[in-house]
């Protein structure tokens, strides 16, 4: 009896080690597979460091210039991929798109809150290292409230906004609280280095599907996009940071936007399953220097579905620093 007891303890035991050397063979494997990835999709632009933060950038084209910021899942070279970076350097415009901290080549280092306004005065800090005077801010999805907090704080600065497929106001959101379990320190190391990249491997073909949807996932996109990349520890803390952030960064400007004076365009798809375009017509109405254009047919990749029409929206806001008289239709 004794002897069985014994045994019995023995293998219960072995459990938590067993456990434990599964989740230590999968962080190997994961930061093997991190590097590998980085390996195939080198940096394709330049570095910047900036208040001990070193960004990747790309600066392309003379002439007017334009900042897009990208959303979460993604890096700046995003806009390449829509069209819409090509479009703006044919129409005479330098083009600067950064990768958001802790996103493509860009650090995130811990000990700071990243909230919209901080990566806001980083970037606008970044811009400011490169020469650059008064661009038409543009961002998407997450950067789109990046961009907005860009053009409350600095005003004078900055030429005009266009804000597309922007999360701008609180509502309840069933992916907060997943993603706030990743961002928890300890226990959301502990998941980005293990199981997070498997999940990530099953969820992102849906999370494409919904981003698009109603339209395909554009081969363009399929190309370019690099699950590897996007599945690294290093991303996926800064995705899951960006995610609990969110309603947070939805209440940071909700009693200034009135204020706001620069001249702003609102693009939303008018079937975006992600943020549904009513948020952007609530922006529309707090803001009173702004225009809406909901693109019939699209989702939430509206650069996507209208690069043409988009990059001539920017175009316009940088030529005359006003409001443009133009809209986007869908293709």
């Amino acid at each position: 009896m004794t002897f069985f007891r014994a045994t019995t303890v023995s293998a219960a035991a072995r459990i938590p080690l067993v456990g434990a050397a599964v989740l230590g063979a999968l962080a190997v494997l994961n930061g093997l597979a991190a590097k590998r990835a980085e390996r195939r999709h080198p940096p394709q632009g330049r570095f910047v460091e900036v208040d001990g933060v070193r960004l990747h950038y790309t600066d392309r084209g003379e002439g007017p210039p334009v900042l897009l910021v990208h959303g979460n899942l993604v890096s700046g070279g995003d806009w390449d991929s829509s069209g819409v970076t090509a479009q703006l350097l044919q129409s005479g415009h330098r083009v600067i798109a950064f990768d958001r901290p802790g996103f493509g080549h860009s650090d995130r280092p811990r000990g700071k809150l990243w909230t919209s306004e901080a990566q806001a005065g980083l970037l606008f800090k970044a811009t400011g290292q490169l020469g650059v005077e008064r661009p038409v801010v543009v961002g998407h999805s997450w950067g789109a409230i990046v961009a907005l907090a860009m053009a409350l704080r600095h005003q004078a600065d900055i030429a005009g906004a266009v804000l597309v497929s922007g999360y701008y106001f609180w509502t309840l959101r069933p992916d907060v609280l997943p993603v706030t379990l990743a961002a928890i320190p300890g226990l959301g190391d502990i998941l980005r280095y293990t199981v997070s990249p498997l999940l990530g491997r099953l969820m992102l073909p849906l999370a494409k599907r919904a981003m698009f949807s109603p339209r395909e996932v554009p081969e363009r996109f399929s190309e370019t996009y690099s699950d590897g990349m996007a599945l690294r520890p290093s991303q996926l803390r800064a995705t899951a940071d960006d995610g609990a952030l969110m309603i947070p960064g939805a209440l940071e400007f909700r009693d200034e936007l009135g204020s706001l004076a620069t001249p702003t365009v609102i693009l939303a798809g008018a079937e975006d399953k992600v943020v549904f375009s009513d948020m952007a017509e609530r922006l529309h109405a707090a803001l009173p220097h702004s225009i809406l254009h909901v693109v019939r047919g699209a989702g939430h990749m509206v650069h996507y579905a209208v690069p043409r029409q988009l990059a001539a929206t920017i175009a316009a806001v940088a030529r005359s620093g006003a409001l443009p008289e133009v809209t986007a239709q869908a293709a």
